[in-house]
C-alpha cells in the first residue's frame, strides 16, 4: 500500500478527524481527550498512534505528561477542515475544549490543590476537615434547602441548623423513617424528609434556594433528567452543589454499591448542567482517595439565571 493510500485511509475514520480538529486548535494529553472525547485512554492512544505513522500528529514531554498536536499538510488541509463539518459531535468537542483550556489558566485552583495537599500532613490539635466543614455549614445562609438522594440524612441535619427549612429526599421508605426519627430526636423541626425519587422529587416549582446532590447523582437512572428537575425547584438566582464521583472503571462499584454510572467527567458534567440551563459552572476534582481504585470526588456548583 503506498503511503498516500496509507494517508487517506487514516484519515477517513470519524474519531481520528475529530482528534486531528482539536489537536489543530491546541495541544492536548491524553487525559485532556479522554474528558472531551469521552473515550477510554487506550482507544484514544491506539488513534494518535496511528496518526503518528502517517506524521500527522507529534508529541512532546511536559512534566509528567505528553503534549500532541497536529502536523496538517498545507494542502490537506482543506480536506480535513471539510471533513470537520461533517462530524455531528464538532460543536461539542469545541465546547469541551474550551472547558479544559478554561482549567488550564486556574491558578487558583492550583494554589489551593496545593494548599489541600498541606492540610492535615502535620498533626495540630483540634484541626480537622470535619470540623472545617462543620464550621463552614453554620455560616451559610440559604432559607430553604433541599437535599436531594439524602439517605439517612447527616448532611440534611447539619444544614438544619443553619436553614430556615430544609426537605430531604430519598426514595427508600426505610431511609425516610429513619431519618425523620433522627430530625424529631435532635429537636430539628424545620428537617422534613419526603419520600420520592430525585429525577421527580415532590417539591414545589422555584421554592429551593440551594439545592445539593451528595453522591446521589451517580445512582440515578436519568441523571440529566434529575438536573433538569433541581433546575425545576430552584429559585431564580438558586445554587446548585453537586459531590460525586469523578468517571472511572472500577465496574464492581455497579454491585458492590448499585452504582448506575461510573462517575462523571467533568466535562460531561458540565454538559448535563448546561442543558438543564444552569450558567456560571464551575468544576474542580475537590479530594482522591489514596487506596485503590483511588475514587475521586468531583464538586460542581451552577446557578439558576435570573
Amino acid at each position: 500500500m503506498s503511503s498516500i493510500l496509507k494517508l487517506l485511509k487514516t484519515i477517513s475514520d470519524p474519531t481520528r478527524i475529530r482528534i486531528l480538529e482539536l489537536l489543530r486548535q491546541e495541544e492536548l494529553s491524553v487525559l485532556e481527550l479522554q474528558d472531551i472525547l469521552q473515550m477510554g485512554q487506550s482507544r484514544i492512544s491506539t488513534q494518535l498512534s496511528k496518526l503518528k505513522e502517517v506524521q500527522l500528529v507529534d508529541d512532546r514531554r511536559q512534566g509528567k505528561n505528553n503534549l500532541y498536536c497536529a502536523i496538517i499538510p498545507e494542502d490537506l488541509a482543506p480536506l480535513l477542515q471539510q471533513a470537520a463539518t461533517e462530524i455531528s459531535e464538532k460543536d461539542n468537542d469545541h465546547k469541551a475544549l474550551l472547558h479544559i483550556l478554561k482549567k488550564r489558566k486556574d491558578q487558583a485552583r492550583a494554589y489551593f490543590d496545593d494548599l489541600a495537599g498541606k492540610f492535615g500532613r502535620q498533626y495540630v490539635p483540634g484541626r480537622s476537615w470535619k470540623a472545617l466543614a462543620e464550621a463552614l455549614l453554620k455560616i451559610l445562609n440559604y432559607e430553604v434547602v433541599a437535599d436531594l438522594g439524602a439517605g439517612e440524612g447527616t448532611l440534611s441535619q447539619l444544614l438544619a441548623q443553619r436553614a430556615k427549612q430544609v426537605i430531604a429526599v430519598d426514595n427508600s421508605e426505610k431511609m425516610v423513617e429513619f431519618g425523620t426519627s433522627l430530625a424529631k430526636a435532635h429537636g430539628l423541626p424545620n428537617l422534613e424528609y419526603r419520600l420520592g425519587d430525585i429525577s421527580k422529587p415532590p417539591i414545589e416549582n422555584q421554592s429551593v434556594d440551594l439545592a445539593i446532590f451528595s453522591q446521589a447523582l451517580h445512582h440515578a437512572e436519568k441523571p440529566q433528567l434529575a438536573l433538569q428537575e433541581a433546575h425545576r425547584i430552584l429559585k431564580p438566582g438558586g445554587t446548585l452543589v453537586i459531590l460525586d464521583l469523578a468517571q472511572h472503571q472500577f465496574e464492581q462499584a455497579r454491585e458492590l454499591y448499585h452504582d448506575l454510572w461510573l462517575g462523571f467527567s467533568e466535562v460531561k458534567l458540565t454538559e448535563f448542567l448546561e442543558y438543564a440551563g444552569f450558567s456560571n459552572i464551575e468544576t474542580v476534582i475537590a479530594d482522591q482517595e489514596d487506596q485503590a481504585p483511588y475514587f475521586q470526588t468531583l464538586l460542581a456548583i451552577a446557578r439558576k439565571p435570573f
